[in-house]
């Protein structure tokens, strides 16, 4: 029996600030320490100079790597694109919405709608914040999966 080996979130969340160019790595080890792990509600958030671009950007650092990760493993065609959109509330619920965009302009599909309470998105150790973003990665990727079977047996058919 065969199983499949979970990954380390927080070390892929680093990779992927660190080769966008976002942030060193000593940087994003203290920014991904600092606004995941600690008690609830996230006081960074709450003290940032901009609350509402804290809470933007923290999402797209979160998101965005777990999306990343489920096309490439989805075998997206480089011609396509996922992409993550946030509609960010400072006194509730955040969402966050994945959007599969086919190449040659066809239909756009929703593939994921979280809605997260940003303030409370704190763990209190590695452990469950990889189980909470393998978690999201599964449904990305059986979205995508599915999304991109179906373009194949499209791309496959033989006009009548």
């Amino acid at each position: 029996m065969t199983t499949r080996c979970a990954r380390n979130w927080i070390s892929y969340l680093t990779d992927s600030l660190v080769n966008a160019n976002a942030l060193p790595a000593e940087e994003a080890i203290e920014y991904l320490t600092q606004n995941l792990f600690g008690d609830a509600p996230n006081r960074r958030l709450h003290e940032a100079k901009v609350p509402h671009e804290a809470v933007a950007q923290l999402l797209q650092r979160l998101y965005g790597p777990l999306l990343e990760a489920a096309a490439r493993d989805a075998n997206v065609p480089a011609e396509a694109a996922a992409r993550l959109f946030t509609d960010v509330s400072l006194i509730g619920p955040s969402t966050v919405l994945a959007v599969y965009f086919p190449a040659n302009d066809g239909p756009q599909q929703l593939i994921a709608l979280d809605s997260v309470r940003t303030w409370d998105l704190v763990f209190p150790h590695a452990d469950a914040f990889n189980a909470w973003a393998d978690e999201r990665y599964a449904k990305l990727y059986a979205s995508l999966s599915v999304l991109t079977a179906q373009t194949s047996a499209t791309a496959c058919a033989i006009p009548a």
